[in-house]
Parts: structure tokens; sequence; C-alpha cells
């Protein structure tokens, strides 16, 4: 997928116990091809399982691929930030807002 150009997105289930593969495989990828979603109102991540999902819990995933990746959650932030602008071009004119 890499080779062909696209962009690996990950949701809640990077920081489920089970997916110790899914986090190996997703260190090896350049960070400047990450992005991070929710599916809500599924796929809850940890610590937040057996909520319903929604948009906020996205920063679970947020901390736990930056734990994946060795880098600071601010920093990892700012990363998939700019990887969003690229593919929304539209984002460029909204600003970043990091709780």
């Amino acid at each position: 997928m890499l080779d062909a150009g696209y962009f690996i997105s990950l949701a809640g289930p990077l920081t489920f116990k089970s997916a110790a593969d899914l986090r190996t495989r997703v260190a090896r990828v350049p960070l400047d091809r990450l992005l991070v979603e929710t599916d809500c109102p599924y796929l809850t991540p940890v610590p937040h399982r057996g909520q319903r999902n929604e948009p906020a819990f996205v920063r679970a995933t947020v901390r736990c691929l930056a734990e994946t990746v060795g880098l600071a959650f601010e920093a990892l932030v700012e990363r998939l930030w700019a990887n969003s602008v690229r593919v929304f071009p539209a984002f460029e004119r909204m600003p970043l807002a990091v709780a």
C-alpha cells in the first residue's frame, strides 16, 4: 500500500492487548504516511473499551501510537496534522488544537 502512495490510518484496535503484531508492523511505517481516525461508534480504544466510541477517544489511539513509534505525544500530533493536511488540504485553514 505504501508503494502505491497510500497512507496507513489507525483506529482503536491499535490499543487492544491482542494487537501486538499490529503495533510491530506500524512501527515500521514512515511517519509521513500515518493517519489516525475514530471508528464511531465501534472499536473503542483502551481505556474506554465497553463504552460507545466517540471522536474524543482518538487521543488514546494517538497516545498508543506515540509509544509505538517512540515519539512524544505532541510531536506525533503535529506530524499527524501535517499528514492530514496533505490528504485533506482544506484542513490547512483549521487551527490545530492539542488538549
